[in-house]
């Protein structure tokens, strides 16, 4: 890692301490979350600010994609990973104190929203190959179906929707 050389990093307890994340492991957190912070799909569920909101919408995402709608490991892995890009976007860049969480599905369609209090527009900006953020529209881009911005009177909706196979 850049500036990192030279200086020990922490050890887990003999494990990875940052282990692939795998939509197939049963994820006892990610029913957990469910049950503290409310469904997606019924409700926009509202959560704090902080950069560990990201793994609870993580979570939120697993949950809803592969058990709730059924969905493939990988459509889940995609749908997680857009996810916490739009969160740590909202947590980042809008100075909110919370942020909402909407999932819904349709036929043929899945739509992430990550509504926040600002109005500021986020930005898909050129990426190169050694840059170490601002990534993350630019995975929305590549691997969303479509994306946009809808500004609402108070904040902004950011979405991404996603093409599924329905049986």
């Amino acid at each position: 890692m850049a500036g990192l050389e030279g200086i020990e990093q922490p050890r887990g307890h003999g494990r990875a301490t940052a282990a692939r994340w795998s939509p197939t492991v049963e994820d006892e957190h990610a029913v957990k979350a469910l049950e503290l912070f409310g469904n997606p799909t019924e409700a926009e569920v509202p959560l704090p600010s902080r950069p560990e909101s990201a793994a609870t919408a993580r979570r939120l995402a697993q949950v809803v994609v592969l058990r709730q709608w059924g969905l493939t490991a990988k459509m889940t892995e995609d749908a997680v990973l857009l996810v916490s890009e739009l969160v740590g976007n909202a947590v980042r860049h809008t100075g909110a104190r919370v942020f909402g969480l909407r999932m819904r599905r349709r036929r043929g369609w899945i739509r992430i929203e990550v509504r926040d209090p600002s109005r500021g527009l986020p930005c898909l900006m050129p990426v190169q190959e050694m840059d170490v953020s601002g990534r993350g529209l630019f995975l929305v881009d590549k691997l969303a179906d479509r994306w946009g911005v809808d500004l609402l009177p108070r904040g902004k909706t950011t979405w991404f929707e996603m093409r599924v196979a329905d049986r």
